[in-house]
């Protein structure tokens, strides 16, 4: 069974460079010319300039949440979370331009899904705007903005599996989900003729596409896999530090990650950079009191993981409500997430580092409360309308994300097994999967025994 799964595994990627080497064979012999724009004139300086940093601190964020979750995880993991998170920025970039930003942003299949053909190899993304997408920005930066979302998408999921998924298997799983689950949700969502965007369900940067889609595919992850050898007393977090260090790295990438998302150097954009700063910092002040009256010390941890929680839940809404009630949405986000993450420790589900009860149940309240505060189509508008959207939406979206990506972790598993074995998982991840460690100590003997 060893070899049979060896000669799978080969042959995968033996497929997938031969894909690689496609590409770059037909990025060569039909190269995307990036001539000049033909109508500068709708081009904006600022705009652009604004575009180009919001999407820089947009990927810092991903990097951040390695540290973040790297922090998390015991000592013998640090590397091997950390770098499920990382090797997006490779993969997801290079499924982006072959295919999945078409399938996002195509030509659309009666609001379901984009015409993968459209926009394939960046065909026909240049350097004038679009009036569609970019008004005023070149539709290239446009699509550069996009791909960061669906770079942190996938690693977002990582948490929930950590210490015991096989990298190999977990490359495959993280293409699949690209294509077969984020592109298109993000159409359905964010392309004028998206059938959720038809029907007025709001997602200013992502509350949805990302974050309720990474919570709850990490959901259905912990499902497949199942809990730990090890047991929830035995794990000891690696480097806490790493934790307040990734933390400040994604509240300082969010700011692109929202106010990036006016798509312009305007008024809705600092009005996104408002909102997203003070629900993050209620919803961590909201979770340390939380945990203070109910007896448990006021850990640094903690803090960070709530103001994460008030990041992901403001972002659906960031862009269409004011500061008290960014305030209101961290609060509230906090309050049950941190219920959740603390009745989480009863349940056999054994999402590692609280994927769905932070990002998942997060993004959830973020969409229900983005209805209730919108700016003249929300509930306390005497609007129903776009608040009966988003409940219809979310079934709708728990229902497809979690089958379809249930499926994926099945056919993922059905060639390459996704699970570590027994020793594998005991001996840990970094030294099983990768051949490396973070420990100076076990460096250290290992240059010995070489």
């Amino acid at each position: 069974q060893t070899q049979q799964n060896m000669k799978i595994k080969n042959i995968i990627w033996s497929i997938a460079f031969g894909i690689l080497a496609i590409m770059v064979a037909l990025g060569i012999i039909f190269p995307t010319e990036l001539n000049a724009p033909q109508h500068p004139e709708t081009l904006v300086a600022a705009d652009i300039a604004w575009m180009i940093v919001a999407s820089a601190l947009v990927l810092l964020m991903t990097p951040g949440l390695s540290f973040f979750y790297g922090g998390m995880v015991n000592t013998k993991n640090v590397i091997s979370t950390m770098f499920q998170s990382f090797i997006t920025l490779g993969l997801v970039s290079l499924v982006w331009v072959l295919c999945g930003f078409s399938i996002a942003f195509g030509d659309s299949f009666g609001g379901i899904i984009g015409n993968p053909f459209t926009y394939w190899g960046f065909h026909n993304v240049g350097l004038d705007s679009n009036p569609t997408f970019s008004a005023t920005i070149p539709f290239l930066l446009y699509a550069m903005f996009q791909l960061k979302f669906a770079i942190i998408t996938p690693a977002l999921i990582t948490g929930s599996f950590a210490e015991r998924v096989r990298f190999d298997a977990y490359l495959i799983f993280i293409m699949l989900f690209t294509i077969f689950i984020y592109c298109p949700l993000a159409h359905w969502t964010w392309h004028p003729e998206g059938f959720l965007h038809k029907w007025g369900v709001l997602d200013f940067a992502g509350g949805t596409v990302v974050h309720m889609s990474a919570g709850i595919a990490a959901l259905a992850g912990a499902i497949f896999l199942g809990p730990r050898k090890q047991t929830v007393q035995q794990h000891l977090p690696a480097n806490i530090p790493y934790i307040l260090l990734g933390t400040g790295l994604l509240w300082f990438g969010w700011f692109g990650f929202n106010a990036g998302s006016a798509l312009s150097a305007n008024t809705t954009a600092v009005q996104a950079f408002a909102t997203t700063n003070f629900a993050s910092a209620s919803a961590m002040i909201t979770w340390v009191l939380f945990d203070a009256m109910r007896g448990r010390k006021i850990s640094a941890t903690n803090a960070a993981i709530g103001a994460v929680v008030g990041l992901v839940a403001v972002t659906p809404a960031a862009g269409f409500i004011n500061i008290g009630q960014s305030i209101f949405i961290g609060f509230a986000a906090a309050i049950v997430s941190n219920i959740a993450v603390y009745y989480k420790e009863r349940l056999t589900v054994d999402d590692t580092l609280d994927v769905f009860p932070c990002h998942g149940l997060g993004g959830i309240v973020g969409m229900i409360l983005t209805a209730v505060f919108a700016k003249n189509v929300g509930l306390i508008y005497g609007q129903t309308d776009v608040f009966i959207a988003h409940i219809v939406a979310l079934f709708i979206i728990f229902a497809y994300v979690f089958i379809g990506s249930y499926a994926l972790y099945w056919v993922t598993n059905y060639f390459i097994p996704l699970r570590v074995s027994s020793e594998q998982e005991s001996s840990g991840l970094d030294m099983t999967q990768h051949g490396e460690t973070h420990d100076i100590k076990e460096r250290y003997n290992l240059q010995n025994q070489e």
